[in-house]
């Protein structure tokens, strides 16, 4: 059986009409007779969607029992057992209640699609991971509740739910998505005009790119090289000259016209002699152009005009921005130049922009070869110079009635030869000496007419021509192979001072590099591949691309680094003096491998580190801390065991007091050695819920001498959002720490107060305080500040509290108590609709 295929209606805010949309889908697919169940759906008080319920079959949900109170979960074995062709699954990143078979419902989906079954599930925008600070900026609301981007990203359809704020708002303030207590906060916090607008926005754009990736691999797999226009993409050329900074900028703004512009700036590191590029420059410019939100790309090409056309076809572009060229007048005679070469090759799907510049016309110098790898119809013109040039000149000659003599014939024809040598190089000037000393010998040789050679002069001025053109065609050819080798040189020299600093900037992105490889050699995909021994198959570590290799023996080009490890490339068949600066690559990106594990290995390392300090500071603590109260409860119980001694009623009711002190001593220790590691270990996972602080704090205070706390917290205090039980055990640990603090007859205040969207609890004592640098130490496991007795605990107590409170989306700081003394003030989240007016929604919206 097949992978089950996932749906995903993303909506641009809560309220929208996810869920709605997907129920109305399920009753089109049962109509058309697709078996199809209710996996989990939540209506959330909806009259409408609740309606859209009735008539589909429902899976029972399990019932979870957690810190006293029952939920209900996704009951994921049942779904598999009812094997259904379709489960709705509504919230894909919701967070399961504890003791769920997973941690959150989209690996619960995961499971169902493995078996074959075919999900619509629902999620919002401000849910998907990568945009949680976004949200945040936007709405003043952190999302809790998080699904990974790349969970969405591989869903086989997704369709967007939207409705303008206008409509959403007139939605809300008709009962249709809260209840209408909660109307009015939610219309002036989270559903305010600018915030729906801005998560629309952010909804389109993420979704925009989902489609272009779609585009893109339909184009890829159809081979398809036309431009389509769905997007507006602008092309940049640069040259590495001053006027790539005004391009750049030019490029900004016209991508600032439209939504979604993207910009990219390619500089292309010709073969040909092309000498006017600075390094120092390009990097400015390419600093410039990712600072306008752009990306800059280095590729190589022997023919610019074609790899700039090639490189925008392969991207899609819709636009090419170049600078009007800098060369003068006279030197158009070499060609027509870049710029009107592409726009001339460019097509109605492409536009080109020739911009302007204060450098335009100013000249630029003359190239130092107009050519290194000769192109076919340059090898053509040398063969038609080389045949044919002679037969004119000939026949010139010929027809004139005074003969110029036959040194200045030899030097025509020679003439004739050094041409053909710079057009097609040293066979053609072979070809024209050869041809031009035949026709000198039977035309302007006497006897005229014949192969013979009368005088000795001019046989030798016939061989003297003869070796002359072929030295100058062979020097000529020479040159244009130095050429060559220099431009291809420098253009390797330029990537490979590019890789240079990417090693010292400490750039450890391997997707990047390997997608710079894919750029550079105009290739398909790249692939990294690996193996633990000769004998074992190859793994893929990283790959850019369709379709990447997976064995070196399947790629078009690979590349080994050591004996396993290979970069194996696919596209086209590079030539032997490419795989030098591949090399190059590749052994970077082993190098990009090795830091990138060598960093996971010391992020290893600095947790066991930090592991064996609390584990040597636990047993330093248990050595004593626990063995106290031990001790006393030992000493307690073998007293009143004793038969040599009378106890008094008195006494007796004295060794049980200690007994039960101590055991009550012990539980909290181990209570805040238990809570500490699964903070360690990251599974607190807390329950929230609207909550009244009058009624937690109390309960945190039974531990506590009744006359050794004040309490001021008033009645009208808002709820707050958290979990009940985290909260009680933070505020214990606060304040019996201030309890012990403090001196003798003098209480602690706890004391609570509203504060817009916030509501803050202050624990003040009248101790000695704690220095500003000692504030935040205090914080960590098995700290104990000053002259703290052996015996008043292991220093856990503030950390564990800090963690707890943390956990719930809050924050716990130390402060001086005016007077003397330290505050700690703990502030929390007040619940949706309870918040001071003009606050933003605090909790988690779900539609």
């Amino acid at each position: 059986m097949g992978r089950g295929k996932l749906r995903i209606y993303l909506g641009a805010a809560p309220g929208v009409g996810k869920t709605y949309a997907m129920l109305s889908e399920a009753h089109r697919r049962v109509e058309r007779g697709t078996d199809c169940v209710v996996a989990f759906v939540e209506h959330h008080g909806r009259s409408r969607t609740e309606v859209l319920l009735h008539g589909l079959e429902h899976v029972p949900r399990r019932e979870l029992s957690y810190r006293g109170g029952t939920f209900t979960e996704m009951d994921v074995d049942a779904v598999l057992e009812r094997a259904p062709a379709v489960a709705l699954v509504d919230e894909l990143a919701h967070t399961n209640v504890p003791g769920s078979r997973n941690a959150k419902r989209w690996q619960d989906v995961e499971e169902l699609l493995a078996a074959g079954i075919d999900v619509v599930s629902t999620v919002n925008i401000q849910h998907l991971e990568s945009l949680g600070d976004v949200v945040e900026s936007i709405t003043g609301v952190r999302q809790r509740e998080t699904v990974r981007d790349e969970v969405v990203r591989r869903a086989d359809q997704l369709e967007l739910v939207d409705m303008s704020p206008q409509a959403l708002r007139r939605r809300m303030a008709h009962g249709n998505i809260y209840t209408a207590e909660k109307v009015d906060a939610a219309l002036s916090n989270y559903f305010r005009p600018g915030n729906l607008t801005a998560l629309r926005e952010l909804a389109l754009l993420w979704l925009a790119d989902r489609v272009d990736e779609y585009l893109q691999q339909y184009r890829g797999e159809h081979n398809i090289d036309s431009t389509w226009q769905a997007r507006e993409r602008i092309v940049v050329g640069l040259t590495g000259g001053p006027e790539g900074r005004t391009l750049i900028r030019r490029a900004a703004r016209v991508a600032a016209k439209g939504s979604g512009s993207e910009i990219l700036a390619v500089y292309i590191a010709r073969s040909d002699g092309l000498t006017s590029a600075s390094p120092k420059e390009l990097a400015v410019q390419r600093t410039l152009v990712e600072d306008l939100g752009g990306t800059f790309h280095h590729v190589i090409g022997d023919d610019v005009p074609s790899a700039l056309m090639e490189f925008a076809r392969g991207v899609n572009a819709t636009q090419i921005l170049l600078g009007a060229s800098r060369r003068k007048t006279w030197q158009y005679i070499l060609g027509p130049g870049v710029s009107a070469t592409v726009a001339a090759r460019s097509g109605p799907d492409l536009d080109v922009h020739i911009v302007t510049h204060a450098h335009a016309g100013k000249g630029r110098g003359l190239p130092v070869a107009r050519g290194a790898r000769l192109g076919r119809s340059r090898i053509i013109a040398g063969w038609l110079v080389a045949v044919g040039g002679p037969v004119l000149l000939t026949l010139l000659l010929a027809g004139m009635e005074n003969s110029p003599g036959l040194a200045n014939d030899v030097l025509l024809f020679l003439f004739l030869t050094v041409v053909s040598a710079l057009i097609g190089g040293l066979l053609p000037a072979l070809a024209s000496a050869a041809a031009g000393s035949l026709l000198l010998n039977y035309y302007f040789t006497p006897p005229v007419h014949t192969l013979d050679v009368a005088e000795p002069r001019n046989l030798v001025a016939i061989v003297i021509f003869f070796a002359v053109a072929v030295a100058v065609a062979s020097v000529v050819d020479l040159a244009a192979r130095r050429t060559h080798q220099a431009a291809r040189l420098r253009a390797e020299s330029e990537i490979l001072s590019f890789l240079a600093g990417s090693v010292l900037r400490g750039e450890t992105a391997l997707d990047a590099l390997l997608e710079r490889v894919r750029e550079t050699f105009a290739m398909e995909s790249v692939a990294l591949l690996e193996r633990t021994s000769e004998v074992e198959p190859w793994t893929r570590t990283a790959s850019v691309g369709p379709a990447p290799a997976l064995r070196p023996d399947d790629a078009d080009v690979d590349m080994p680094v050591g004996d396993r490890m290979a970069l194996a490339l696919s596209g086209r068949v590079l030539p032997a003096e490419d795989r030098r600066v591949l090399a190059a690559f590749a052994a970077q990106a082993a190098v990009v491998l090795d830091r990138q594990r060598l960093v996971d290995e010391a992020e290893r390392a600095r947790r066991l580190a930090e592991g064996n300090r609390i584990r040597t500071a636990l047993l330093a603590a248990v050595s004593h801390d626990l063995r106290t109260p031990l001790a006393a409860i030992k000493a307690a119980v073998t007293s009143l065991r004793s038969g040599d001694i009378e106890w008094s009623d008195e006494d007796q009711a004295e060794l049980l007091e200690g007994i039960e002190e101590g055991a009550d001593r012990l539980d909290h220790l181990v209570g805040n050695l238990l809570d500490m590691s699964r903070l360690q270990t990251g599974t607190v996972t807390p329950l929230i819920r609207e909550t009244d602080v009058d009624e937690v704090v109390p309960m945190a205070l039974v531990s506590v001498p009744p006359d050794s706390v004040e309490l001021d917290i008033p009645e009208t205090l808002p709820m707050v959002a958290v979990d009940r039980g985290l909260l009680e055990r933070a505020v214990a640990n606060i304040v019996e720490n201030a309890v012990k603090y403090s001196p003798d007859g003098t209480p602690v205040t706890v004391a609570a107060s509203a504060l817009g969207e916030r509501v803050e609890l202050r624990v003040a004592d009248r101790g000695t305080g704690v220095p500003d640098d000692a504030k935040e130490r205090i914080f960590e496991p098995f700290q104990r500040y000053g002259d703290a007795p052996r015996g008043a605990g292991v220093g856990l107590g503030l950390a564990v509290a800090r963690g707890f409170v943390e956990a719930m989306g809050g924050t716990l700081t130390a402060e001086d108590t005016p007077g003397g003394g330290m505050t700690m003030v703990l502030t929390l989240r007040a619940a949706q609709g309870h918040m001071a007016p003009g606050a933003g929604l605090p909790t988690q919206v779900t539609s």
